[in-house]
């Protein structure tokens, strides 16, 4: 019991240190949703062949949004699926404002996406210029010169301030925060913090493996969990980087709903955490 609730206290107070940082991550998010959303899609959707650029560009604002709209693009051949491996690979969805709250962790935060938008052109680059004359058309997928009818936007809760949306966001993912951080103090405080970190740094270059495993998980836990584990110091940078770059946020649940082609989209999935790994094992040897 007692355990339990030194492991309680420690979680509440790590998650009361990074709550006003986390606020105003989510104001400046709504802000963009809300005002510049729309020239964000029609930007996605403009960029014919070479829309792995803006794709990439755009997948790093710091919500999941975008990979489900790009998703759809994808399925109604607005975009090439070099512009959806580049979104996939750039958007950071909830681990971007987690990060933001640590002062101490800025310059890993910028790091991060800029790598992001870097791996994720490059991604995107190859799938679309070199991969297309050899991958089959039923592979391939995507932009076919028009678009399908597509219907992608979301409701943002117009009927709420970004005061308040802001707040109900900031508060779902302290939920997220406060379970993570308190399942992982348990453990720890159960095996001991050396023998967990051992365990997690005696994988070598199989870490970023998993943590791609675990970043293909659609939705905000996976990311919320990835970075707690490296604030906490328990896994690497390229493991991180990993896991980021595998999750969509909740694009790939999405995409396996719209999008009929299984191959495509079973395609898309192993790529992607192909891809994030062997990005996290180099940055490893960096």
């Amino acid at each position: 019991m007692e355990l339990i609730l030194d492991s309680l206290l420690d979680a509440l107070i790590d998650g009361a240190k990074m709550l006003p940082f986390l606020y105003l991550a989510y104001l400046l998010i709504e802000w963009l949703e809300r005002h510049h959303g729309q020239r964000i899609e029609n930007a996605l959707a403009g960029g014919g062949r070479w829309g792995f650029v803006p794709g990439a560009l755009l997948g790093c604002v710091p919500q999941c949004g975008f990979s489900a709209v790009a998703a759809n693009f994808y399925a109604s051949r607005v975009i090439t699926p070099g512009t959806l491996l580049a979104v996939f690979v750039a958007t950071s969805d909830e681990a971007i404002p987690l990060l933001a709250a640590e002062p101490e962790l800025w310059g890993s935060l910028i790091a991060l996406l800029v790598l992001k938008v870097v791996f994720g052109m490059a991604a995107g680059f190859v799938l679309d210029v070199p991969l297309r004359r050899i991958l089959p058309a039923s592979l391939y997928g995507g932009y076919a010169g028009h678009a399908d009818e597509v219907d992608c936007h979301e409701e943002h809760e117009e009927h709420s301030g970004i005061f308040l949306a802001a707040l109900r966001h900031t508060l779902e993912i302290f939920l997220f925060i406060l379970l993570f951080s308190f399942a992982i103090g348990l453990i720890f405080g159960l095996v001991g913090d050396t023998a967990a970190a051992n365990f997690l740094g005696s994988l070598g270059l199989f870490q970023p493996l998993v943590a791609a495993l675990i970043g293909l998980v659609p939705n905000c836990g996976a990311s919320v969990l990835l970075a707690q584990l490296y604030v906490q110091g328990v896994i690497s940078f390229g493991s991180l980087f990993a896991g980021l770059c595998a999750g969509a946020g909740i694009g790939l649940a999405v995409l396996w709903r719209v999008n009929p082609s299984w191959k495509q989209n079973l395609f898309m999935t192993g790529l992607l955490w192909a891809f994030g790994a062997c990005c996290g094992i180099l940055l490893m040897w960096v």
